[in-house]
Parts: structure tokens; sequence; C-alpha cells
């Protein structure tokens, strides 16, 4: 009886793991047409990502060109600003050059000096009413105004010849100029101790 037990269960165990195989078997092919689903998935999502990825790089060259471009041709317009700034200067000063030139000639064959003074203070004047046009002006710097530091360079100082005039200008060796309110070059003086 014990050999009938024996096969009766091994016959029940059989239809049982045979449905369990089944079973099994099922589930291994879902589970690999589920991944097989979600590789495809994932093929199609890299796949995407990859298109992405190229687009940005596409955008981020073309704007990489852009920049470039833009920075070179702001680079060459300085340039050509920087050459041509003095342009309207130039052509103003002209007049000045040429008088200047009319008044060496006319120093050489004249034989009154006071004439020739009068022509050099006159191209004196002109140019200096063609600078002041531009915006240039000498600064007013004269014995005894205050040194600042802002608009006057001390050369030396000297015992001052009296007491008001300690830390004061006693002379100014070379004027000084401004361009449209901006001091170009600094007045040169001899300060007091």
């Amino acid at each position: 009886m014990a050999e009938e037990k024996a096969e009766f269960l091994s016959e029940e165990e059989t239809p049982t793991t045979a449905s369990q195989q089944e079973a099994d078997t099922n589930a291994t092919e879902s589970r690999e047409a589920s991944e097989s689903s979600e590789a495809h998935g994932e093929q199609s999502e890299v796949a995407s990502l990859k298109q992405e990825v190229s687009e940005l790089k596409d955008k981020y060259l073309r704007l990489y060109s852009d920049f470039e471009n833009f920075r070179k041709r702001s680079a060459r317009e300085r340039l050509d600003l920087t050459m041509t700034a003095n342009e309207g200067l130039m052509s103003a000063l002209l007049p000045v050059l040429d008088d200047a030139g009319r008044a060496l000639k006319a120093a050489d064959a004249a034989s009154n000096l006071d004439a020739v003074k009068e022509g050099v203070q006159l191209v004196f004047h002109k140019l200096q009413k063609t600078l002041e046009q531009k915006g240039l002006k000498s600064m007013d710097v004269k014995q005894g105004d205050t040194f600042d530091a802002e608009l006057h360079d001390a050369v030396t100082q000297f015992p001052a010849p009296s007491e008001e005039l300690k830390g004061k200008i006693i002379d100014v060796i070379e004027q000084g100029y401004v361009l449209n309110e901006k001091p170009i070059r600094f007045a040169k003086v001899v300060t007091g101790s």
C-alpha cells in the first residue's frame, strides 16, 4: 500500500508540476515580452534622446558661430573707429596748417618783424579757436592758485617767497588742458613750501 500511495502521490505531483511548469513558462514568456517591450521603449527613448542631443549640439554650434562672427565684426568696427576717430579734428586743422605754411613763406620774404609776429598770432588764435570748437580748453592756472592734485602736476617745490604762497602755485611751467571737461594734460606747476 505504501507503494500505491507513493505512486498516487507521484501521479498527483506530476500534474501539479506540469501545470506549474506551464505557468512558469507563461510567466517567463510574459516577462520576456514585457522586457522586450521595455527594451523597445528604452530603445525609442534612447533614439529620441540622441536626436535631442544632436539638435542641441547643432543649436550650440550655430550660437557659437554667431557669437564669433559678432566678436570679429565688433573688433573690426572698433579698429575702424579708432583709425577714423580723429578724421573730423584733422579736417578742421587743415586750414590752420595751410595758414601756418603761408605765414612761414611770408616770414622768409618779410623784412618787417611786426608783420611776421602778427601773422603768427593770427595762426595761433585760429588754431586755438579750432581746438576750442572740438572741445579742448586750456586750464586757467596762475600764480597764487591753490594746488589741486586732480588738475595740477607738481614738478618741484621751492621755498615760498611769501607766507601766503605756501602750498600754492608759484609758477606754471606747462599749461594744462581739458577735453570736454576731462583733463587730458595736467598743468605742470611749481609749488611753494
